[in-house]
């Protein structure tokens, strides 16, 4: 049987984020999730995006052993999440480093 779910009354918006923010909180994943062992360990961090909202995005290129500090200023960049399937297909996504300017 199958079934159909409407959501009522909700209109979508599309909304572009300007991809700055600031760090809220960080943890460093030492046991990775499967499919992502070999990224391990790396910083996994609540960021507080300038328009308010919040999201949990990977802090990428920190110097080895480097931690980003609460209230660090970041910028989101496109990064290689993962590669699938036999043909090694390349999936990207977004992630976040320390705001360069």
């Amino acid at each position: 049987m199958s079934e159909s779910r409407q959501v009522v009354g909700v209109q979508a918006e599309r909304y572009a984020f300007a991809g700055t923010g600031t760090v809220y909180s960080f943890t460093v994943v030492r046991e990775a999730p499967q499919g992502f062992e070999e990224q391990s360990p790396y910083v996994l961090a609540l960021i507080k995006l300038d328009e308010g909202a919040m999201i949990t995005a990977q802090i990428t290129d920190l110097d080895m052993g480097e931690l980003p500090s609460i209230g660090d200023r970041v910028e989101m960049v496109t990064r290689k999440l993962t590669t699938e399937g036999e043909r090694g297909m390349i999936v990207y996504g977004y992630k976040f480093r320390k705001a360069v300017s």
